[in-house]
This record gives C-alpha cells, structure tokens and sequence, in this order.
C-alpha cells in the first residue's frame, strides 16, 4: 500500500468511526422524539411547552487571607420521579424492591405497602414532575439513583435530580458586610456584588418541557441538548480572621456599652494597603447588626483627627517647628463673631504654649489660630498663598480623593476649594477646617491618610483582594499599590510621628489614659460634633461622634487602626474615653495572636528536638501541616496519597504518612473546615447536621464506629 492510499484508508477510518457513530445518535434521537416518543410529547405540548432555560453555575468561594473560607455555595439536590418514562415490563420489575427503598430511605413515616400504592397511583395518573425529597446531599442523591428503575437513569427510569446550591458563611456573620450577597431584587453588597461576574461563571442551557405552569415546573427533556455550566471563579482576600474577629468583638462591646447609633473599626497593614479587618455595626430593632459599610459609605466631619494634616501642612511648609510658640487665647477665641473653644482644662490655665503642647491637648483655638496666621491672608497676585495654599497641601495628602476600595458606594471626600463662592467659602471656614469642620472623609480615607505617616509618607492604596483563582489555579494576582510615594518630606514626617507618639505618652496628652508599657503606639484622639451648623439662626448640635486613629508598633509601625463611635449617648462621648479604648483592646489582642510582634526573645540556634518532645496529630491536612511546621522551622518527612494524613514523631523529625480508615467507618473529622468535613463525611453515606460556625470542633459519632446510614452532628468553633 502506497503512502497516499495509506493517507487515505486512515481519513475514511477516522471519518467512519467519529461521524458515523454521531449522526446514528442523532437519528435515534429525532426517531424517538419525532416517532417512538411522538404521541407522549405532542400530548404534553397541547398544555405544555419547551423551551431552553437557564442551568445554574456553581458560584466560586470567597477565602480569607490564609485559605479559610468566608462565603461558599454548598450543592444540593431535588429529587423529582417521571412515573410515566418507565416502559410497562421495567415498572413492574422493579416496583416492589423500588418501595422498599423509598419506603426506608425516601419517603417519611411510608410503610413499604403505602409506598408501592403510591407508586401505582402515580404510574396511573398524569403528574409527571413528582418531587420525592428536596434538599438531599450529593452523597445521599448518588445512593437514591442507585435503586431499582431509578438507575435506569431519566429517560429509561423517571429519576431527575435537579441540583440547586444554597450560599453559606462558615464563619456566620463575621466580616458580613464585606463579604456582601448578591440577591433577587436587591442591590448587589460588598465583594459579592463587586466580582459577582467573576465568581457567578457562566450559566448553561437545556431543553426543558413546563410541566406545570401555575408552579413554573420544567422537566428535563434529555441530557444531550444540555450546555453545561462553568463554575465561577474563587477569589482570596486580605482579610485575616483573627484580626477581624478581634475588631469585631471589640466594636461589639462599645456600641452596646455606649448605646451608639452605629460604629465601624478598620485595619490596614502599614506596608502593603493590605486590609485586614472591617467591621461594621448598626442600631436595629434586634440590637446592632452590619447593616451598612460606615467604613466606606459614610462621609462626615472628622474632627480633631484631621488636625494631624493641619499640623502637617505647617511643617511641610517649614512655618514652625515643634517647639515654637504659639497662642491658645486660655482657649477661647472669636472668629468673625464665631465663638471657638477648646475641650481640654490645661487650655484655660495658658495663653502661649508650645506646637507639641498644644497637639497634645488638642487645643482647637492653637491649631485655628496658627492655620489662620499663616494661611489666613489672600494672596491676589498669587494663586499658591493663603488658603489656596493649605488646600493645595491637603490634596498634596491626597485627602480629596477617594481610595477605590473593591466595594461599591464609597463616599467622595470633600474638600471646599479656596475662597470658592460655589462651596460656601467665608471668612470662618479656614480656622474651622483646620480643626476637621467644613469638610468630608470616610473612616477609611482618613485611615489611609494616617497609614502614610506611619508608613514613612508613603501611601498605599487600600485594597481587599490578593488573587483570583481557578480550581485552586493562579488566574490573576494583585499586589500593593502606591498612590503617592511621599506625600510629605521625611522632615515633616518624622515630626508629626513624633507629635502622635506624645499623645499616648505625654501625661497630658488626650490619650494618655491608654498608654501601655508593653509596647508603644501613636494616634490622635477625635471627637466631633455630629450636625454641626454655623449661620444667622445659630449652631444645631446632634450629638457627638467619638474617634481614634493611629498605628503600633509606634518605632516600627506594623498594623494601622481607626475606630469611629457616632453618637453615644451614655459613659461618655470624648474620643480618647469611647473609641480609644476600643483601639487599645484591638491593638492589645493583635499583639497576642501575632508573635511575629514580640521582640525575639532567643535569637540562638534552636535546640535539639527529641522524640517524645514532638508534636504527633491524628488527623489534619497536609498543607496546613507544611505551612505550620515551616514557621517553627521543623524538618517533616513523608509523602502521604492523600491530602488527610497522620503527623507522628520519628527521632528528631516528624514523619507525615497515609491516615488510613476502613471505608465502612466513621472518619475522624475534627479540625477541619466546613466544606472539607462535608466532603470527607458525605462521600461516605454518612447524614450531617451542623451547629455553629468555624472548624470542627466536635463530632457526635465517635471515630472508627462502623456506618450504617446514621446522622452525624459536627459542632464547629
């Protein structure tokens, strides 16, 4: 045979063996549609009709920063019967062992003679979409369509599993409102609605025939004209557990012990933008819930926060240094018939103090006065003096723009432009902005601002989400952003670090009550009042709004933290005795949870480890071991098969092997998260019920019991 014909003889082959066998599919299926079937769906498209509908993707899971998961869809299944698709011979066949079963396993409180009646009553009338059981796991659905004349699959049996999947939080409502939803008729919320295209995939289609209009049932027609779906894509956040529940405690207990309209605490890791926890609570009916992002959607006076970037502006403009003088009027002073008064009881004792002093106390009259002094006189001939001045160092601070946070609603900073009829510019909006009036900033653009200087005055831009990946996959990678690499020189930064220290550490600094020699932080306190309006009708006071921002460790700045209180309306309602507090137990749990804090304590060599001082673990995942036994620094041997495996002690090292179980009994689960415990428990016929949130803690059936179709409680912490 000649290279051609060869050529040849193999086209024909593959022609034969690819086509052929598909267009026979195809033929049979208009034969059995068009002609075998024809009368059952002509009869079922007088009342009924099909059309193609919509098969749900699998929508991707939402991790925390080390892998723990915040939000997955877990699947499961509506078991529906056809008691029509059954030829005569098959329903009678198997009609008897199929009652058993469903007797047993499906139906409730049946004996096995109602089940089989059941069956003839359905098999005699014209319900062709019957729901058996709904809500059944993947386990469970593989054993139902294994009985008798269900495995005979759709058409040959009348057994339909229509999969559906049901959004779970294993950690409950921890992070609730960054995490958002996404919901029928509701505004999309937190990083649900922002990557909802990238974690809801692509839907799929399938020919479907209603079976029921008044209930909107459709029937699967067959599998062959179905589209499969493609399940969304996972992303992984910067949101570290431990630190967010650490805030969100923390917030907990200060709106309830202040009866507060609402309050929000947010940290961000200096170097990187990265944030590691936001937690939100408002007042509802039912106590105080995330109801609403205040950390990004929430735009209001700052207060004496932002006269961090006043003061800044002084020195980057070299006016004064820290310990110049500069007046207080005893803390009392007019503007334009405006009356300005401090809160502190050293100003009413001093009329000149020093710029540090006065940063400490929080004077409101030294800081407005100064601002006034130097930037209170307009320059005609020159559009960079006066106040235009100022305003141009505070967007030098990048304070009038927003941060882009991957969640929609943030709120846009406002900053009044200079002697701007159009933002009501007058002759008191300069000394009241300088002490955080007359002007706008979410928490979180406030923060960022703070986050620079501890940074070394460069800002990072916040950010929420590292990575989005495919089944565990690198699909897109995001890392830190610099919005602006010095918003001032190291000079004034250096100064102004030094002035946030003062207020924890100074005996008369507004924070002073927080101070703590294990370790040191730097902050300023904020408190101001809430509907505040200057006009012919006078001032309209609702209320306060209490606040701290700042960042530890205070000579190597690690973590940065804003705490905002508004309206409390008992135990106080000053920023160092309400926010303060709360910034002092974040900081103080961060601290314990976080040894990478601590100063080492032995920097030598390690010592020998011995066989009976090594860890040894029943049961966990080898990655977590991997990740674990790095940080200790601990040498580990061994290449388990499967991802569960066994940590036991071998001289000096540790040895991971294969956990091994008889798949007959009940695994040993404990450790584990939801999702991997479902699996594990699931593909062993085994029924679960859960309480709680987190890990498992706890599992109602003792390891190594023999299975025999038993329901299994996991109580998870």
């Amino acid at each position: 045979m000649d290279i051609k014909n060869e050529v040849l003889y193999r086209v024909y082959f593959l022609l034969f063996g690819i086509v052929v066998p598909v267009a026979l599919i195809l033929i049979y299926r208009t034969v059995d549609l068009a002609v075998l079937n024809g009368d059952k769906w002509r009869k079922a498209g007088e009342d009924n009709y099909m059309d193609y509908r919509t098969i749900e993707a699998d929508r991707g899971n939402i991790f925390a920063e080390d892998g723990s998961l915040l939000a997955t869809s877990i699947p499961y299944f509506n078991i529906r019967f056809d008691p029509l698709a059954a030829t005569d011979e098959a329903f009678e066949e198997n009609l008897d062992t199929l009652a058993h079963c469903l007797a047993y396993y499906v139906l409730e409180d049946v004996t096995v003679g109602g089940a089989r009646e059941y069956l003839l009553e359905l098999r005699g009338g014209t319900d062709r979409y019957v729901l058996l059981k709904k809500q059944v796991s993947y386990a469970e659905k593989k054993f139902i369509e294994s009985f008798p004349l269900f495995r005979l699959g759709r058409n040959g049996g009348g057994f339909i599993a229509v999969k559906r999947s049901e959004r779970k939080r294993p950690f409950g409502i921890l992070a609730q409102r960054t995490v958002g939803y996404v919901r029928d008729g509701a505004k999309p919320v937190g990083l649900e609605g922002y990557y909802d295209e990238v974690l809801g995939g692509e839907p799929g289609q399938q020919l479907m025939v209603c079976v029921d209009r008044r209930k909107d049932l459709w029937m699967p027609v067959d599998d062959l004209s179905a589209i499969e779906p493609q399940s969304g894509n996972d992303i992984v956040t910067t949101i570290d557990l431990d630190i967010q529940d650490i805030a969100e405690r923390a917030l907990n207990r200060a709106v309830n012990a202040h009866d507060a309209e609402w309050g929000t605490a947010i940290v961000l890791e200096v170097e990187t933008g990265a944030v590691r926890a936001i937690a939100n609570l408002g007042r509802t009916d039912q106590g105080w819930w995330e109801t609403y992002n205040f950390a990004v959607g929430t735009a209001g006076e700052p207060g004496s926060t932002f006269k961090a970037a006043s003061v800044l502006a002084l020195l980057e403009d070299e006016y004064l240094t820290l310990d110049d003088s500069i007046r207080i009027y005893n803390g009392k002073a007019e503007f334009y018939e405006e009356t300005m008064e401090d809160a502190s009881p050293y100003s009413y004792r001093m009329d000149t103090i020093k710029l540090r002093e006065a940063f400490e106390i929080s004077s409101n009259v030294g800081i407005a006065k100064t601002i006034e002094q130097f930037y209170g006189e307009k320059n005609d001939g020159n559009d960079d003096e006066g106040a235009a001045r100022f305003v141009r160092r505070l967007k030098q601070f990048n304070l009038h723009q927003p941060v882009g946070l991957e969640i929609e609603g943030e709120a846009n900073p406002y900053i009044k432009e200079a002697y701007s009829e159009e933002d009501y510019w007058s002759g008191t909006t300069l000394p009241w902005m300088s002490i955080g009036y007359e002007l706008e900033l979410t928490p979180l653009q406030l923060l960022t601002f703070y986050n620079a200087v501890a940074n070394g005055g460069k800002m990072m831009k916040p950010y929420l989400v590292s990575a989005i990946q495919r089944m565990g996959k690198m699909e897109e990678q995001f890392y830190p952003t610099v919005i602006n690499r010095r918003i001032a020189s190291p000079k004034a930064i250096n100064q102004l670090q030094e002035l946030l220290r003062a207020v924890v550490e100074s005996e008369r600094g507004t924070a002073h009550d927080l101070y703590t020699d294990e370790y040191s932080f730097a902050g300023k306190t904020g408190t101001a009042q809430v509907n505040y309006k200057k006009g012919p009708r006078g001032t309209s006071i609702g209320g306060h709004q209490a606040s701290f921002v700042g960042y530890f460790p205070a000579e190597a700045p690690k973590y940065s933290c804003i705490v905002v209180i508004n309206k409390p309306r008992r135990g106080g309602f000053y920023g160092g005795d309400v926010a303060g507090p709360v910034f002092r137990e974040i900081a103080d749990n961060i601290y314990r949870v976080k040894p990478a804090l601590h100063p080492v304590l032995n920097a030598q060599a390690p010592p020998a480890y011995l066989e009976n001082t090594l860890p040894g673990m029943s049961i966990g995942a080898q990655d977590d071991y991997r990740s674990l036994l790095a940080y200790l620094d601990m040498e580990v041997h061994g290449e388990p098969e499967t991802q569960m495996a066994v940590l036991s002690p071998r001289s000096d090292s540790l040895m991971m092997e294969t956990r091994t179980m008889a798949e007959e009994t009940v695994p040993n689960v404990v450790g584990l998260g939801l999702r991997d415990a479902l699996h594990v428990l699931e593909n062993r016929g085994l029924k679960v019920s859960v309480e709680g949130v987190g890990k498992v803690a706890r599992q109602s059936i003792i390891p190594g019991t023999r299975i025999r179709g038993q329901q299994i409680k996991l109580y998870l912490r």
